[in-house]
């Protein structure tokens, strides 16, 4: 993959065309916000296989001196794209004395849970209710639009040793599952009495779900936004993910 800054106007005209099409029928990066994003120094990329752009990001400086990364969008054929532009992200960042980057990401989405929490050893740092409002493209249509909120720490052993492919495991051990899923495929919550380390499952494909039975994805969010979203506001911090789809959390100490 190569992956690289971008500055001219056919490139930013492309990224931008790239994000339009995968989140249509909206254009979330218009060429315009690119162009003052890449003026006031913003970070703007493109990841390309066989020389076509597969991949591109935006991220926008924060008040804080850090960096967050709005919109991240791979195509289909654009496999491993998403990894690397996170590497070229890191690198970007670091450069220029940037520690943290910060994203949110849809917590019903297990392979993005996954990639985000295992992969990139990112912080899972609060969780937000219907974040954006309506949104109208066809990845989130008629769901609210929670996401929950990630920090990453650039210069983090674990981050480095992640990228290295060398993740932290995730500690399984005596923990209480507090929303599975049915024989039906249906949310299951449990109440937690209090104990010290919890399990919260995902639906295997929401994706597939929306579009096959909407109000079942809805009802997935209603229990995920009870029992991730209520664990966290609780005082419960998120220590991993597992392959099996279930967030892992403790008691912060």
């Amino acid at each position: 993959m190569d992956v690289r800054e971008l500055t001219t106007t056919d490139d930013l005209r492309a990224a931008s065309e790239l994000l339009a099409g995968i989140w249509r029928p909206t254009d979330p990066m218009p060429y315009e916000m690119m162009r003052v994003l890449r003026f006031l120094g913003g970070y703007i990329s493109g990841v390309y296989e066989s020389g076509a752009m597969v991949g591109a990001c935006a991220a926008f400086p924060t008040a804080d001196g850090g960096l967050h990364s709005h919109i991240t969008g791979v195509s289909a054929r654009g496999k491993g794209a998403g990894f690397a532009i996170k590497r070229h992200q890191r690198s970007w960042a670091l450069a220029r004395g940037i520690s943290t980057i910060s994203w949110t990401f849809d917590p019903l989405v297990r392979r993005n849970a996954y990639f985000n929490l295992v992969k990139l050893a990112a912080r899972a740092t609060e969780y937000l209710p219907d974040f954006y409002g309506e949104m109208p493209d066809e990845l989130n249509a008629g769901d609210p639009s929670d996401r929950l909120l990630l920090v990453w720490d650039l210069d983090s052993p674990e981050v480095a040793a992640a990228l290295e492919g060398i993740p932290s495991p995730p500690v399984e051990v005596d923990t209480f599952t507090v929303l599975t899923s049915d024989a039906d495929g249906r949310p299951l919550s449990h109440d937690p009495a209090g104990a010290v380390r919890l399990a919260v499952g995902t639906p295997a494909d929401i994706a597939a779900l929306r579009a096959s039975d909407p109000p079942l994805a809805l009802a997935w969010r209603r229990a995920q936004r009870a029992s991730l979203g209520g664990a966290l506001a609780a005082g419960y911090r998120v220590t991993g993910f597992t392959r099996s789809g279930h967030y892992l959390l403790e008691v912060r100490s």
